[in-house]
């Protein structure tokens, strides 16, 4: 439990801090992207690091979908102490991860004020998932929707070359 609460607390403060430095109260497109940027990539070290200390027997994984799974069941879990609430497949390469109270968003989801807010804080968990996909050899595009807090769907596209 505390360690849940402390990461959403470091969670909060990178946020914060990157909206903190804009001279704008009403940041431009290319600032917000940047900053959407750099999340992204300090989820992506923290996937890949998080990657690299998995078990044996997960690194042994080859299948896409088997990989997807334990995403949403251990490394969730590992995370956010909690599975993700659902996973679909085209099949194709395009997974769909859906999350009905993904914790990150738990305490915005007071109002509906909140929700254009809602992608500065997914941007680094879509970067861990990337991270995390990346060690585990899958190449692959994630981005992150909201519809209402505080529910959020990530979508995995498989970069096959």
């Amino acid at each position: 439990m505390v360690d849940a609460v402390l990461f959403e607390f470091l969670h909060t403060e990178m946020v914060a801090e990157l909206w903190a430095h804009e001279a704008d109260p009403d940041p431009g497109p290319g600032e917000q992207k940047m900053n959407l940027l750099v999340l992204e990539s300090m989820g992506f070290r923290v996937g890949q690091a998080l990657g690299e200390r998995l078990p044996r027997e997960t690194l042994a994984l080859r299948e896409e979908l088997d990989v997807l799974k334990f995403l949403c069941k251990d490394l969730w879990v590992a995370v956010f102490q909690k599975q993700m609430d659902s996973l679909r497949t085209n099949h194709q390469g395009t997974y769909v991860l859906q999350d009905s109270s993904f914790p990150l968003l738990v305490r915005m989801a007071s109002g509906l004020q909140y929700v254009e807010e809602a992608p500065k804080f997914l941007a680094f968990t879509c970067g861990l998932l990337r991270g995390t996909l990346s060690t585990l050899g899958i190449k692959s595009l994630v981005t992150a929707s909201v519809a209402a807090l505080p529910a959020c769907r990530f979508q995995v596209v498989v970069q096959r070359s």
